[in-house]
């Protein structure tokens, strides 16, 4: 993305600065005097969406595809009066999209909002895209932190992490070096080389987030979903966007897998198609984690294989309305449908050693047909006995024409 210099005369002179000023200072754009309130927010989100279509592989730091956003949002179900939290916030799409939802379902947003937003970003101009984004929907009180969340997370209360009624992100994949973060400390030895953590006592842990285990150096992804969940509350709810390697990899990451399971906190797995995002072709998944599952769901697991579930583009693949309507209508229906959605008993699970990996619970391959080789030798013997009369009925032709 390209900043502005609004120091450059050259381009924008003085003159035609406060010539700006001046127009735009006749008009009031706050959203109570505007006859679409949300038409500032809209605008700027298509901003934003140009923006990483422009950017490409750069575009998906900031930016999640609205309706992956959306499906997310529709999985977790925030409800008015919520907190809801974004750890990765990029630009702020999910805490909107969340906001709106609450709107659309009875809840108040705008001038009194039934829901409090936060979120926390690392990256200084995302995180002013962000804080832009949600004045011009009307969020102004919306909790928007700067920082590392591994290193340094920003939202307490009474010295500890404070806990969010739905918590949602769509993290880095597989961050590398997540342990030892801008603004750690790191130490280095005599010859100025870095002296990295050690590894089973990560410097970021203050909070014990990491119960589970502390996740490979390479792969930052269950770091993510560890402190998500230890600021979600016991009633609480949450939806993250990960790549499938954390639902098979083993190693820690098994480990960490294991224990969430028999914890029981896992309710859903959904795999999305591939080339949904700006920054990587490859297929992604959401989680769903919920603290108090249902009593019809405990020691039980949903798994959808939404893998076929989008429109072809060019570049890249989206989700239509329909296909996010079949994905949550399939986790809110709790029907088995045939290679797209089964529940899962976790006595399964174990069998597969906590192996999460969609493939393994739901057959989507083609099914064999069955030849019948009989009747097969019979067709071929027709269509020689055919292939005969036809050469037969040439040759007399062609003799025919003197050939």
């Amino acid at each position: 993305m390209t900043a502005v210099h609004f120091g450059d005369t050259e381009k924008l002179p003085d003159s035609l600065l406060s010539r700006l000023l001046q127009h735009f200072n006749k008009y009031s754009l706050a959203n109570e005097h505007l006859d679409n309130p949300d038409i500032l927010g809209s605008a700027y989100e298509y901003l934003i969406r140009e923006f990483a279509d422009d950017g490409g592989k750069k575009g998906g730091e900031f930016y999640t595809p609205k309706e992956v956003v959306k499906l997310v949002v529709s999985l977790i179900k925030p409800e008015a009066g919520n907190s809801v939290y974004d750890p990765t916030c990029g630009s702020g799409g999910m805490l909107i999209q969340s906001a709106s939802y609450i709107k659309a379902n009875g809840g108040t947003v705008g001038k009194f909002v039934d829901a409090k937003l936060y979120g926390q970003e690392k990256n200084l101009g995302t995180w002013a895209i962000c804080k832009i984004n949600m004045i011009v929907h009307g969020f102004k009180d919306a909790d928007i932190q700067k920082g590392d969340t591994l290193a340094n997370p920003k939202h307490e209360q009474n010295s500890e992490l404070r806990n969010f009624d739905r918590v949602i992100a769509n993290p880095p994949f597989s961050l590398k070096k997540w342990w030892a973060r801008a603004e750690i400390d790191v130490k280095t030895d005599d010859k100025g080389k870095e002296i990295a953590p050690k590894y089973n006592s990560v410097v970021c842990d203050e909070y014990g987030r990491f119960k589970y285990g502390i996740p490979p150096r390479g792969y930052g992804d269950l770091a993510f979903v560890q402190h998500m969940i230890s600021v979600l509350k016991n009633d609480g709810r949450m939806g993250v966007v990960l790549p499938h390697g954390i639902l098979f990899r083993g190693g820690t990451e098994g480990k960490i897998r294991e224990g969430l399971l028999q914890d029981d906190i896992i309710e859903a797995i959904v795999g999305l198609p591939e080339k949904l995002f700006y920054n990587t072709g490859i297929p992604a998944s959401i989680i769903i984690i919920n603290k108090s599952k249902a009593q019809n769901l405990q020691n039980r697991v949903v798994f959808i294989d939404a893998s076929s579930q989008f429109k072809s583009g060019k570049n890249q693949n989206t989700l239509t309305n329909e296909n996010i309507k079949k994905i949550v209508d399939g986790y809110d229906g709790l029907t088995e449908i045939d290679k797209f959605m089964r529940v899962v008993d976790m006595s399964e699970i174990k069998e597969n050693d906590y192996n999460l990996n969609i493939s393994r619970y739901i057959d989507t391959s083609d099914e064999e047909v069955i030849i019948d080789i009989k009747s097969t030798m019979l067709d071929i013997s027709d269509l020689e006995v055919k292939e005969q009369e036809i050469d037969s009925k040439l040759n007399g032709y062609l003799k025919s024409l003197g050939f």
